[in-house]
């Protein structure tokens, strides 16, 4: 009998071993306390390489990370998006009120907007000059505060490409009232590690995932310059230049410059306020980034063109925004030097402009 009985316990102890340990299993793949918080659907976690996925990210008194996520993409929907936030509240010296901070990341998946108005603001986000071409075949481009992928074809939606993007926003408010504060997401390989989880994940949920999963193993090279003050030339790029006037506070951007990718940002900067985009060029011949401009108003006023250059297809596309957009004819003027000029680089074909 206590033979029988201790058989009897042995077994109850072996099932409520691993009840403990599929429990622990179970939890674990929630994230549910006191394992890692995940974010995004899953393609994240604390602590997961990321600056601002870290405990460094945490470091001001009273700082808290929260995650909010819209449903998964699917078939039958295919957008989504999310966002993680750390907050953090510091006393002021200069005031009673204390001074809060607020640093995000957003993240968005879905296909282009349809609209030119949308989809010129789209570009200027995320062809930035600041932003640098990912390696080994993926169409996209990363830097330190955004990133974005163009996805595979299976992907698409009514003729659209479908791209996922990362972009950072940081406020200060206290007694001087609110003020943007830029920051860091992470190192560029810790963003392009950030962006192909989530594209990973994005693509599994919505049905088009290729069999491999979109990797990267060379290294990211780096060609962005520090911003400075804009000029004549814009962005060393010939015959490319607007008269600023005395006092301006424009600041240029140049970006990649390859044979298949150039692109050049130009920014109003105000003390406190986002960076407002002024003006933007961006060529390219990569299929998946030309299919991007795809159902754009095209032609010279338009600042949208096509060339076959070195057997390629290739898009050439200016956008001038705000007051630099006053002067039309100067706009076009400068989109048939921009033209001319990088198409010369890189070797387009006499009359293949469209």
């Amino acid at each position: 009998m206590a033979d029988g009985a201790g058989k009897r316990l042995g077994v109850v102890g072996g099932l409520l071993a691993g009840v403990v340990l599929a429990t622990g299993i179970g939890l674990y793949a929630t994230d549910s306390p006191p394992f890692r918080d995940s974010y995004c659907w899953g393609a994240w976690q604390e602590n997961g390489g990321a600056r601002f996925l870290g405990e460094e990210a945490l470091g001001k008194s009273g700082s808290g990370r929260k995650g909010t996520e819209s449903a998964p993409p699917s078939a039958d929907r295919p957008h989504g998006s999310c966002t993680i936030a750390v907050s953090s509240i510091v006393e002021d010296d200069d005031s009673d009120e204390p001074l809060t901070f607020d640093e995000r990341v957003v993240v968005g998946y879905g296909p282009l907007p349809a609209a030119a108005r949308e989809r010129h603001a789209w570009m200027a986000q995320n062809f930035h000059g600041s932003a640098s071409p990912l390696p080994d075949g993926l169409d996209g481009l990363v830097a330190g505060d955004r990133a974005m992928l163009v996805l595979p074809e299976a992907c698409d939606v009514d003729g659209r490409p479908s791209v996922v993007t990362i972009r950072s926003e940081g406020w200060g408010d206290g007694h001087l009232g609110k003020l943007a504060m830029p920051f860091t997401i992470g190192a560029y390989s810790d963003v392009t590690r950030m962006l192909l989880d989530v594209a990973n994940t994005s693509m599994a949920h919505a049905g088009c995932a290729p069999d491999e999963p979109l990797h990267t193993t060379s290294p990211l090279v780096t060609v962005a310059e520090e911003s400075d003050s804009a000029g004549r030339p814009l962005c060393r790029i010939p015959g490319v230049g607007f008269h600023f006037g005395p006092g301006a506070q424009y600041e240029q951007q140049v970006g990649a410059v390859t044979p298949r990718l150039q692109t050049c940002s130009v920014m109003w900067k105000s003390r406190g306020e986002p960076d407002e985009p002024a003006a933007q060029y961006v060529m390219t011949g990569e299929p998946r980034m030309t299919a991007l401009f795809g159902g754009l108003p095209e032609g010279t006023g338009q600042g949208l063109a096509h060339a076959t250059c070195d057997g390629r297809r290739t898009v050439f596309y200016g956008h001038v925004h705000g007051g630099l957009a006053a002067d039309k004819a100067a706009a076009e003027r400068l989109f048939k030097n921009f033209v001319a000029s990088v198409g010369n680089r890189i070797g387009c074909e006499t009359g293949g402009q469209a």
